[in-house]
């Protein structure tokens, strides 16, 4: 085996032919699908959940710590540490004005500053969902408060040091997908700059 130039390596997007696209389910938020398409010389099927992406936010303020939020997630039986974050719901919405959308309305703060950090497949295995995580800086509290509901009527808001994120992260007590790859992208940029 050789050494493969990292700077070559990336995701490949591929075109294969989709011969039956079924819906089994619609719901409120995503579908499932059962795809069947041939890749190579074989004919396979897949089901899947048909999601429409997301955005999120790590919030970081002048004193390097970061925003975190906790709310109850009835598929693990967890209030689990997260940071905000939506659906991409709103038609021709692009994917920063969702994080913005998401600050406002789950911690009451808008950003002087938002920028990409990265985007991840959550679950590519299993659906489709990408999300789209932002930086945001030079918080505010914003200009209106939002009534929360259901699962979010108990957020739970911390200002967190992000070292202190970043620990809690690496000893497995904060494990949302979401939180972890944008708070570890977070510190490594600011390592970085």
């Amino acid at each position: 085996m050789t050494d493969v130039d990292a700077s070559a390596l990336r995701d490949e997007p591929v075109e294969v032919t989709v011969t039956a696209s079924e819906l089994v389910y619609e719901g409120r938020v995503w579908d499932v699908r059962s795809d069947t398409f041939v890749y190579g010389d074989d004919e396979i099927v897949r089901q899947y959940v048909d999601h429409p992406g997301a955005a999120a936010v790590v919030a970081i303020d002048d004193r390097e710590r970061v925003l975190l939020i906790q709310q109850y997630r009835h598929p693990i039986g967890h209030r689990d540490w997260e940071i905000p974050a939506g659906l991409l719901d709103i038609a021709g919405e692009p994917p920063v004005d969702a994080a913005r959308r998401e600050l406002a309305e789950e911690a009451d703060l808008d950003a002087e500053r938002i920028e990409p950090l990265l985007s991840v497949f959550t679950t590519p295995g299993g659906n489709d969902e990408v999300v789209h995580i932002f930086l945001a800086r030079g918080l505010r509290p914003a200009s209106a408060t939002f009534a929360r509901e259901a699962e979010e009527a108990d957020i739970r808001v911390e200002w967190v040091p992000l070292d202190d994120a970043v620990e809690a992260v690496m000893s497995g007590r904060m494990r949302n997908g979401i939180l972890v790859a944008g708070i570890l992208a977070a510190a490594e940029l600011l390592r970085r700059s």
